[in-house]
């Protein structure tokens, strides 16, 4: 398991958890919730905001977001 801020632009991943409880409901209305799939799209030149596909939209995080967010790869 990996947490979001680790992935790199391409990678395919599945939502597994969250690790900060006030975070999870901000992220759960924009479509991040446990089983659902993500895509990494772009990382800002500076690393930070990620650009992530989820529920088939766009979504920026900034990356101390992503870091409470553990997903699995998809190989």
């Amino acid at each position: 398991m990996k947490r979001l801020s680790e992935l790199k632009a391409g990678t395919r991943a599945t939502i597994v958890s969250f690790d900060k409880d006030d975070l999870f409901l901000k992220l759960m209305e924009m479509g991040c919730v446990p089983g659902e799939s993500v895509r990494v799209e772009q990382i800002a030149p500076l690393g930070d905001p990620i650009s992530i596909t989820v529920a088939g939209y766009s979504l920026s995080l900034r990356l101390d977001e992503a870091e409470f967010i553990f997903v699995e790869e998809i190989h």
